[in-house]
């Protein structure tokens, strides 16, 4: 079971999304072998907690190049560097690849006084039935605008965002440190509500500098031990 990890001031939280895929020859082991490389792979989960805490997702059926998806998330981008080392060397792990990875940092928004309790879902220890994450950048234009202009167009953004306050968010930035300059993930226990949620955000003006955002990884919350027996 995972320990939520305590408040800090040391430094943000670093915050990673993994999602892997099984070999063909995963499934050609037998039934007890398979089971016996779950549980070690899961045993490296519990032994990096509290450190590193972890929230499994089952991508199966939601999206062909991935099984599983991991939300992993401490102040240490090097312990979450060697606890990935390990799972890949250990048990199941041995037949799995990585075809997503998505990190980043939390931060305080430039265009909000203080987050809402919508924006606070990392700091919370319940997880919603669904998961979406994506990363995403925005336009060169977009910061060659004023301040003002972009906080306007956020505002309307923002508001937006609060009529769906059952719809989780969680942002995370990653500009400089990997392609995208943004990742952000939302929470739902109705996949049509968050889809409701994207189109009116797609009508927003500050649609018009979004340079991309996709792939989109769709997942649903499970135990890690269920995950791990769906594979």
């Amino acid at each position: 079971m995972t320990t939520s990890i305590p408040n800090s001031t040391e430094g943000q939280l670093f915050v990673q999304y993994t999602t892997f895929k099984a070999a063909p020859e995963w499934r050609r082991l037998p039934a007890a072998a398979r089971e016996d490389l779950r549980a070690q792979f899961a045993q490296v989960v519990a032994e990096h907690a509290p450190g590193v805490t972890t929230y499994a997702y089952s991508t199966i059926g939601l999206k062909l190049n991935s099984d599983l998806l991991l939300w992993r998330k401490s102040y240490s981008p090097i312990a979450m560097q060697e606890m990935t080392s390990r799972l890949l060397q250990t048990g199941i792990g041995a037949y799995l690849e990585q075809t997503n990875l998505y990190f980043g940092y939390t931060r305080a928004s430039s265009y909000t006084k203080r987050p809402t309790t919508q924006e606070q879902a990392i700091d919370l220890e319940d997880r919603e039935q669904f998961l979406i994450v994506y990363p995403f950048s925005k336009t060169k234009e977009w910061y060659l605008m004023s301040r003002d202009a972009r906080q306007g167009m956020m505002n309307e953004h923002i508001r937006v965002g609060h009529e769906y306050a059952d719809v989780r968010q969680v942002l995370l930035y990653t500009t400089g440190i990997d392609d995208h300059e943004f990742i952000v993930a939302y929470e739902t226990n109705e996949l049509p509500r968050f889809q409701e949620l994207v189109i009116a955000l797609r009508s927003t003006e500050a649609r018009r500098y979004t340079l991309n955002d996709t792939p989109i990884i769709t997942g649903v919350h499970r135990p890690l031990d269920e995950a791990l027996n769906l594979i």
